[in-house]
């Protein structure tokens, strides 16, 4: 029997299963995880009267294989998933993204004027960001003074508050940030 590496090019290809988990062991947290989410977009797409596509599914795979403090945008994550042997458009990602925020399983940002970036919304809490102006690192916080005071501007506006968005913007002055590059600014 002929190995992988001595089959023509077309046919291994075609042979290849994607492993769509890391070499990194997962936890089985992870797992049950990426299962939870699986059967909610599952059933969203059922109501929805859409496609259960397997590339669907392998956005949602990618996403919720990042750290849950990672954001990505639609163009990472076709990189991240090309260079793993996915073929898959940006218009699917882009799409399947859309599809995972109205479901639920997804939360979009829009920081500034840049392009929108995803996280994993299923173990979602609330929190704030950070977002550096000339590294762009994202860094993600809670402080719950914010509580006090969206109780308080509740009170003075007459308002029930049901959700806040904050993002901080700053200027990098970590000594050789990792993430400082010429042209990075926001």
């Amino acid at each position: 029997m002929l190995g992988r590496e001595e089959l023509p090019s077309f046919l291994a290809k075609a042979l290849r299963k994607v492993d769509i988990y890391p070499t990194t062991p997962l936890k089985m947290a992870d797992i049950s995880l990426i299962e939870k989410a699986k059967k909610i977009f599952e059933n969203f797409l059922l109501r929805q009267g859409s496609r259960k596509t397997p590339e669907r599914y392998s956005v949602l795979d990618e996403l919720y294989l990042l750290p849950e403090d990672e954001h990505i945008d639609v163009e990472g994550l076709f990189l991240k998933m090309r260079n793993k042997g996915y073929t898959i458009s940006r218009a699917t990602i882009y799409n399947t993204l859309s599809l995972l925020v109205e479901s639920g399983l997804a939360v979009k940002h829009q920081f500034k004027d840049k392009v929108a970036l995803y996280e994993q919304a299923l173990t979602y809490t609330h929190h704030d960001h950070h977002v550096c102006k000339q590294c762009r690192k994202i860094r993600e916080f809670s402080d719950p003074r914010l509580t006090d005071i969206k109780e308080v501007m509740s009170k003075e506006f007459g308002s029930t508050i049901t959700s806040h968005s904050l993002v901080l913007y700053g200027d990098c002055q970590i000594k050789n940030c990792e993430h400082l590059s010429t042209g990075n600014s926001l």
